[in-house]
């Protein structure tokens, strides 16, 4: 009888603790977002990759047809596309979704929309966070 509570009880302390850190790990990735829409809004690119995106090569973001590859390349082409504050207008994200798949990996799903003075663009976007060393970092980024 002491067995089965004792290893009840460790696995109730198991689940306390992977919910937590769950927990932990969703509203990490959720100040993320929020981060990087304050870095847009300010109008600062650097920052808004910095804050988000793995500074690799090997960095995958997806747009209409074509796959850019890198950190670099992918902020080259936000300063070519959005390089001006009428460009890049105010952004907000919204219906977020943040499903953990791992200890190291979520997958995040949501809409974003600009607000801008002659139009209002907006699309979804499909996420691949990894947990690095240097924390959760977006590693493949599908935008529509």
């Amino acid at each position: 009888m002491k067995n089965i509570l004792l290893t009840a009880l460790i696995l109730l302390i198991s689940a306390i603790s992977l919910v937590a850190q769950s927990n932990k790990d969703t509203a990490a990735i959720r100040k993320i977002m929020d981060d990087q829409d304050a870095a847009w809004n300010r109008g600062d690119l650097e920052a808004f990759m910095s804050i988000g995106y793995w500074k690799s090569d090997k960095l995958k973001f997806v747009s209409g047809d074509k796959i850019t590859y890198g950190w670099q390349q992918t902020l080259d082409n936000y300063k070519k596309t959005y390089g001006t504050p009428d460009k890049m207008g105010k952004l907000t994200f919204s219906n977020l979704e943040i499903e953990l798949l791992s200890k190291d990996a979520a997958f995040v799903t949501g809409s974003w929309h600009l607000k801008r003075e002659k139009d209002a663009p907006q699309g979804k976007f499909t996420l691949l966070f990894r947990k690095l060393k240097e924390g959760w970092r977006i590693v493949v980024d599908h935008s529509s």
